[in-house]
């Protein structure tokens, strides 16, 4: 069935009673990080982004937070000590190729720990305040891996903030939607062998990075989505809501993460996916009848115009 984008989001607000505040969550470093001149995940990203949100129709709607820098504590339960020291090593050098799409420089590690923060910060604002939450920060992450940078990803965010959700009070689920049109390799690596994290990821298939068969089930917590580019845009919203309401049948999470990338939208530079802003608009209302908070935290996403109508999209809905 189609469904109008401006009738779910009315159905939202009839169901909670009124518009909620949304927290948004950055830091001006995230800006710095550079991977060089041409490399698509560059800072006119974010930059697009924040202009968008400080437009006067978001003012009231906004509560903004300063990106925290997140722990070394905090970045071990995910990373390995010496990649971490890597990656602060190679930025105070002035930066290094640590694979062929990754490159830091002097902000890097700085950007990284605001990243990492922001998500945690996003997280916990969901939990505490009961309302939406978005980490507005770069690198972004999903395809971090414990002991390994890779497709433009240093630390990855959303595990890093679901392993610190999960000491909180009243957090033993916590479930990851991943709608970047690549799959989250290192997310499903990193979470995969536990039974409080699940994942679920829609991606194009085959495309890069070459993971993510729906034969990958980790300890029955993986669901995976692998779809060709050029289908219409209500058959991957179709499929990636069946999956969620597989992931969340008899398993309710007390968090929902979404990784949230928007270069599965139709004509983004390096993909094949067809999907409009009113698709963001149906699945966030689907991630909003499982009846937890959610904190959304940037991934991907390289045209800027469908970045920014993707995210508001997104935004719009959580409030």
């Amino acid at each position: 069935m189609e469904w109008d984008a401006e009738l779910l989001i009315h159905a939202v607000v009839m169901r909670s009673g009124s518009s909620m505040n949304l927290h948004l969550v950055t830091h001006p470093v995230c800006l710095e990080h550079s991977a060089g001149f041409g490399h698509p995940e560059r800072p006119e990203r974010l930059e697009a982004i924040l202009e968008l949100l400080h437009q006067p129709q978001w003012k009231a709607r906004i509560v903004w937070h300063e990106a925290p820098q997140a722990t070394l504590e905090q970045l071990s339960r995910v990373h390995r000590p010496d990649y971490l020291e890597l990656i602060k090593e190679s930025s105070e050098r002035g930066g290094a190729r640590l694979d062929p799409d990754t490159v830091t420089n002097s902000a890097s590690w700085q950007a990284a720990l605001r990243a990492a923060g922001g998500a945690i910060t996003a997280a916990r604002l969901a939990v505490r305040e009961r309302e939406g939450a978005f980490a507005a920060i770069r690198p972004p992450g999903h395809h971090a891996l414990a002991d390994r940078a890779m497709g433009f990803c240093l630390i990855n965010n959303v595990v890093v903030a679901a392993r610190e959700a999960l000491a909180w009070e009243g957090v033993e689920r916590v479930l990851i939607v991943d709608w970047d049109v690549h799959h989250g390799n290192g997310t499903q690596a990193l979470v995969e062998q536990d039974p409080s994290i699940r994942y679920v990821s829609m991606h194009q298939w085959p495309h890069y990075p070459g993971t993510g068969s729906e034969q990958e089930r980790g300890v029955g917590n993986i669901w995976n989505v692998p779809r060709p580019g050029g289908l219409p845009p209500q058959d991957y919203v179709r499929d990636l809501s069946s999956a969620i309401e597989e992931a969340t049948d008899g398993w309710r999470p007390d968090l929902i993460l979404v990784s949230a990338g928007f270069d599965s939208m139709s004509l983004d530079p390096l993909a094949g996916f067809t999907l409009r802003a009113e698709d963001y608009t149906t699945l966030t209302v689907r991630l909003l009848d499982c009846g937890a908070p959610i904190a959304g935290v940037l991934e991907g996403g390289y045209s800027l115009d469908n970045l920014t109508s993707g995210v508001a999209a997104f935004l719009e809905t959580l409030t």
